[in-house]
């Protein structure tokens, strides 16, 4: 376990705060961490063992797609609470002036990190306080 919390979940976390997670990105991820788990405990695709039966086997609850939409939330609150000229929260409320594409808008980083805040009844202000923010998040520390 800590073989995967050292090299595959930090390898596959790296600038995840940032990213856009459409269906097709979720579906990546979760293959990816999937593939690495597999190979670390030396199961086979060929064994036909189910993904849920190896995530019991080793002892994980959630999938890497909570894990990511927690460290967006986490690096969203943290941007909320910085000063209005600091260059992340411009870059955070910086909308493109250009003409729209015709047809439905692609889903864009802060609908994904709205619905996220939405399944853990989070609201718009409640970073300032830090405590609140990371219990909500889910954020907690781990006792070793």
């Amino acid at each position: 376990m800590n073989f995967y919390n050292a090299l595959i979940k930090s390898s596959l976390f790296y600038g995840s705060e940032t990213w856009r997670l459409t269906e097709n990105n979720k579906r990546r991820a979760e293959a990816t961490e999937m593939d690495a788990l597999r190979r670390s405990s030396r199961i086979s695709r060929k064994e036909k063992i189910r993904n849920v039966t190896i995530r019991q086997q080793i002892g994980l609850e959630e999938t890497i797609i909570k894990e990511i939409e927690q460290n967006q939330l986490i690096w969203y609150g943290h941007v909320q609470r910085m000063a209005e000229g600091r260059l992340p929260k411009i870059a955070l409320k910086w909308m493109p002036k250009q003409k729209k594409a015709r047809g439905r808008p692609k889903k864009n980083w802060m609908e994904g990190t709205r619905m996220a805040m939405k399944e853990r009844n989070l609201n718009e202000g409640q970073w300032e306080d830090r405590n609140k923010w990371s219990l909500g998040v889910g954020q907690c520390r781990k006792m070793f």
